[in-house]
């Protein structure tokens, strides 16, 4: 019975009704939308830094990542790669060598950072050959040629065809020089990596740093971001050797995964913001509603119903506005995050984050961007009209019945 005469009151002021749901609405749809829009942002940074470039998981010699050193290489890595292939939910691994080294062009030299790789692997893993905006990629056997990041090619002022002089030291405490071919220029997405980045074939640069059948770095690219936790442990389960380090992104990547966590602490101040603004306005229109039904209210007290009864069936209004406003704004908000997360929208100015240029913002349509705000506005509405409620439960009826 409360609840068929809460129906039928909330139709009784059509104008009030529609501006309580609408509030209500609104604040559903902009909630939905910041939590897509933080959502996809972050899950796009995040993809441009595991999938095309640092992988899921890596694999290093034990404290590697805290104080690197050309003599500190995984060995048989061959071996360990298939097992990792081995483990269920890993899609791709690939093998990378590093180290420093002066790298020069007739009269141009620089610093460089000199990375290794298995062409075929990195392609399965990282898609390199879609970085590579100038040349052609490495023959599949290794040839004496080079790729060089966008930025250390303008440094050096190199061209497809010129050749380049490397200086390094090798493993054996020798001298490591020899010359090289640029067959590439690449842009890997973060400007700064591209100013030292010098790629070789994983042969080539094991030739050149005595480093023959050794690697640094084992790079592992799971089925999705989700399992990578649960992945990370199966495969140290499976490799059971304690002089390697199995990490994840959120370990080999923390700088960045702390300063992602803290910019997202952030956008909670504006969903609390919004839910907010939104309560306000419900407590407001029902506040408003008790005190011009003041009147019924004492009518009913008057032939009996209790005050309980009175608070149960404002409280049954708010929310029964509370359902419908929600069910209208998921249907919307469905349709916005859905469009934007396929066309995006340019930003005001092009910003950088972990050294990678964005210009477009992109929403995602997951589960956390609709029963977050759909909880959050309908938790929001009955507790804003609780005061208002226990005004319209305690009103006596001889007072009310006076008013006109």
């Amino acid at each position: 019975m409360t609840l068929k005469i809460a129906f039928r009151n909330i139709f009784r002021q059509k104008r009030r009704t529609l501006l309580t749901m609408l509030t209500m609405f609104g604040g559903f749809v902009l909630s939905a939308f910041s939590v897509g829009m933080s959502d996809g942002t972050y899950n796009r940074i995040i993809d441009m830094f595991t999938r095309n470039r640092l992988g899921h998981i890596q694999i290093h010699k034990e404290d590697y990542l805290d104080r690197p050193a050309l003599y500190k290489t995984i060995d048989n890595y061959r071996a360990i790669g298939r097992s990792i292939q081995s483990v269920s939910g890993v899609t791709s691994w690939t093998p990378r060598v590093y180290s420093a080294g002066l790298a020069s062009v007739g009269d141009k030299a620089t610093g460089v950072r000199i990375i290794g790789i298995d062409p075929q692997k990195e392609q399965a893993a990282t898609r390199f050959d879609r970085k590579i905006v100038e040349g052609k990629a490495f023959s599949d056997t290794a040839a004496h040629e080079t790729i060089l990041g966008r930025g250390l090619a303008n440094i050096l002022r190199a061209k497809l065809g010129d050749e380049l002089v490397i200086v390094s030291q090798g493993a054996d405490g020798s001298i490591a020089n020899d010359l090289y071919i640029v067959t590439g220029i690449l842009e890997s997405g973060d400007n700064i990596s591209d100013q030292t980045a010098l790629y070789l074939h994983i042969d080539d640069a094991q030739e050149l740093l005595v480093l023959e059948g050794r690697v640094h770095e084992l790079v592992i690219i799971g089925k999705s971001l989700d399992d990578v936790p649960e992945l990370t442990d199966r495969i140290a389960e499976t490799l059971a050797d304690p002089s390697l380090a199995v990490e994840s992104w959120q370990e080999f990547a923390k700088s960045f995964y702390r300063a992602m966590k803290a910019d997202q602490e952030g956008g909670w101040i504006m969903l609390i913001i919004i839910i907010g603004i939104a309560a306000v306005g419900v407590l407001n229109t029902v506040l408003m509603t008790v005190l011009e039904r003041r009147r019924e209210y004492g009518v009913l007290r008057a032939i009996g119903m209790r005050p309980g009864q009175i608070f149960h069936l404002v409280i049954s209004e708010v929310a029964v506005m509370a359902v419908f406003s929600i069910i209208f704004a998921f249907g919307v908000s469905l349709l916005v995050n859905y469009l934007f997360s396929h066309t995006g929208f340019p930003t005001a100015t092009a910003f950088t984050y972990g050294g990678i240029e964005f210009s477009r913002m992109y929403t995602e349509i997951n589960a956390r961007s609709f029963y977050m705000p759909g909880v959050a506005i309908f938790l929001s509405a009955l507790i804003v009209s609780i005061f208002p409620a226990l005004r319209a439960a305690h009103i006596e009826p001889a007072r009310a019945m006076r008013i006109h």
